[in-house]
């Protein structure tokens, strides 16, 4: 199972047999010439962003003629949708697939964000594709546009569907708009990306999982909100620890 996928230009001129076929030595070692130029193109998008990379770059970090590079994608913008393929196959393995071995509902949820949370707190210094694309492109139609913007809204989705599956365990109101939360969430994380990378302000990270418990409280079925903490790790540092316990002894009282 995965989040989304969406193609790269089709590719005329090899038949099911020649598909079928196992690759060649010279097949195999260009499939890894390509895959460490992607590599490559990622981490440097990373710093310059997409509307930055380009054949000429790519080729001058690589070590390779403009050709070699041209060679294994024809076009920049063939580079570009690589380049949003393989950093939301990363995403995926890292964020989305490791929460679906966390039981359904508000756990999986849960996970969800955490994972996302634990990326963000890596990405404040080398900068997301995602938000950083969205900056270039929201107002630049075309193919690399519609790849990015696909990539996005599948793990928005997917973070909808986890808040459905919560409200069917009872753990959220079924009251509560899966899309209001969605929205709710992903506007924690983009506020982190703000704060802690722009205005460089500590404490972004607790702060953004006190939010995210203040929704969950806030949408909930009426039990007693998980707490954060439990599960966010090192990225979530701060005062927390105190504002949950004072949360527990208002309940209490």
């Amino acid at each position: 199972m995965t989040v989304s996928h969406f193609p790269l230009s089709f590719r005329p001129g090899l038949s099911d047999a020649a598909a079928a076929a196992p690759p060649s030595k010279s097949l195999q070692k260009g499939q890894q010439t390509r895959t460490a130029i992607v590599q490559a193109a990622l981490g440097l998008a990373t710093q310059i962003g997409l509307e930055g990379l380009s054949i000429g770059a790519v080729a001058e970090v690589m070590q390779m003629s403009k050709s070699g590079v041209f060679a294994h994608f024809g076009s920049r913008e063939e580079l570009q949708i690589s380049v949003i393929r393989e950093y939301h196959a990363r995403f995926e393995a890292e964020v989305f697939t490791p929460a679906l071995q966390i039981e359904r509902g508000l756990p999986r949820l849960r996970a969800l964000f955490q994972n996302w949370m634990r990326r963000t707190s890596v990405e404040i210094d080398s900068g997301c594709l995602y938000i950083g694309g969205a900056a270039e492109f929201d107002d630049r139609p075309g193919v690399v546009r519609d790849a990015l913007e696909e990539s996005v809204r599948a793990w928005l989705d997917a973070i909808g569907r986890s808040v459905v599956q919560a409200q069917t365990e009872g753990h959220l109101s079924t009251d509560a708009d899966p899309q209001q939360l969605a929205f709710e969430i992903h506007g924690l994380i983009l506020a982190v990306h703000y704060d802690a990378r722009f205005l460089r302000r500590p404490g972004s990270a607790a702060r953004a999982n006190f939010g995210f418990d203040q929704i969950l409280a806030r949408y909930g079925a009426g039990q007693a909100p998980y707490s954060s903490m439990q599960t966010a790790g090192p990225a979530a540092t701060g005062k927390l620890p105190r504002a949950a316990a004072v949360r527990k002894a208002k309940k209490a009282g």
